[in-house]
């Protein structure tokens, strides 16, 4: 289901005109009060990337899976509300327990990255695909994608993969079959298999919109196929905003994710998952400088809590992500509230045959991590 779709069917659950009138202090009370009231009942996982106003709030922090796990753990907890996007939501409901209920605090919060593989589009391209390379190939697919996308993945006997593991789940993928099919991201794949030693000419790239192979050369020598998205915020950061850092600090070390594209990672000075960045920075020396190209909320807290070293955003125009924001302080306290009064709003609950095949892709990566 992508962002508009979800949109469209939860119009009629908007949040209250009551929470445009609420100050800041009191809806933080009232949050701190249901906390308190609900105790071991409820967990509130929050990805880096969220708000400050949400963050503070968040039992736990840390990237979309490791949120997830750390929810499944947490048996105790009747009620996850997950102060994230809508397919970490999904891995949650996935991996927790059918008494457990997840619930997103506003269903706009999507990935524009995980709409860009539509299920429809994943099924019309793996038979073409079949057609020109036979049974060679193997899928994955980065956890920023949706259920119905690792129930594919689960399936055909592939596996999920995060930024941190990509390196070791391709180089498995590489010991089941001959190719793989890497989705959504086309960067991180790119980055991920050139660091393998893939050469970039050994790469295709499959367009969903026209439902081709975009590749000059014998096919023959295709090792991976890229689907093509990315993710908005990532692409933005570009070669040039490495050459004015360069040019005006240049002392100054550049550290990026890797779904940023091919070019600016090789011109960066190192490069990482949300959880390397941030250990990367606790560990430079006081003093360091650093340009750091990811997600602007998370960038701006790693500035606060390190004042003993200079920090910029490799862009300092960048935005943070949007979706992501759809989170905020009012819409946590909506769902909070509305628990709190046995109403369940924004339920995430994945359809037992996807929640099913998605496991198998999860658990593949699991066994492996």
């Amino acid at each position: 289901m992508n962002i508009l779709e979800m949109a469209s069917q939860t119009a009629q659950i908007t949040l209250p005109e009551r929470y445009s009138t609420m100050s800041r202090e009191e809806m933080e009370a009232r949050v701190r009060e249901i906390k308190e009231r609900f105790g071991d009942q409820l967990f509130i996982p929050g990805h880096h990337y969220q708000k400050d106003e949400v963050v503070i709030f968040s039992d736990a922090t840390g990237d979309s899976l490791q949120l997830a796990q750390v929810a499944a753990q947490n048996t105790k907890a009747k009620y996850i509300v997950f102060c994230g996007v809508h397919f970490m939501a999904e891995t949650a409901d996935i991996l927790t327990t059918d008494e457990q209920v997840v619930v997103l605090p506003d269903m706009r919060a999507g990935c524009s990255m995980a709409d860009m593989a539509d299920i429809e589009q994943t099924e019309r391209a793996w038979p073409k695909l079949h057609e020109l390379f036979g049974d060679t190939i193997l899928p994955l697919t980065y956890v920023n994608s949706t259920a119905a996308i690792k129930a594919f993945c689960g399936r055909n006997g592939g596996a999920t993969v995060t930024s941190s593991n990509a390196k070791a789940m391709v180089a498995w993928a590489f010991t089941q079959k001959e190719r793989i099919f890497f989705l959504p991201d086309q960067h991180l794949g790119r980055n991920t298999a050139y660091d393998l030693g893939v050469p970039l000419e050994h790469m295709a790239v499959w367009d969903p919109q026209t439902d081709t192979l975009e590749y000059e050369g014998n096919i023959e020598d295709i090792k991976v196929i890229l689907w093509k998205g990315h993710c908005s915020v990532h692409q933005n950061f570009t070669v040039k905003n490495i050459e004015n850092v360069r040019k005006n600090h240049p002392d100054m070390k550049i550290i990026v994710h890797p779904e940023c594209c091919r070019e600016v990672v090789a011109a960066s000075d190192d490069a990482g998952s949300t959880k390397y960045i941030i250990e990367a920075i606790e560990n430079a020396p006081a003093g360091s400088k650093w340009a750091i190209g990811t997600e602007m909320n998370l960038v701006k807290r790693i500035i606060d809590q390190h004042p003993d070293k200079h920090i910029v955003s490799l862009n300092p125009y960048m935005c943070p992500c949007l979706t992501m924001n759809r989170i905020d302080l009012p819409h946590l306290l909506w769902a909070l509230e509305s628990l709190e009064n046995g109403e369940e709003v924004n339920v995430i609950q994945v359809n037992q045959k996807i929640a099913e095949e998605a496991l198998l892709a999860l658990d593949r990566m699991l066994a492996l991590a």
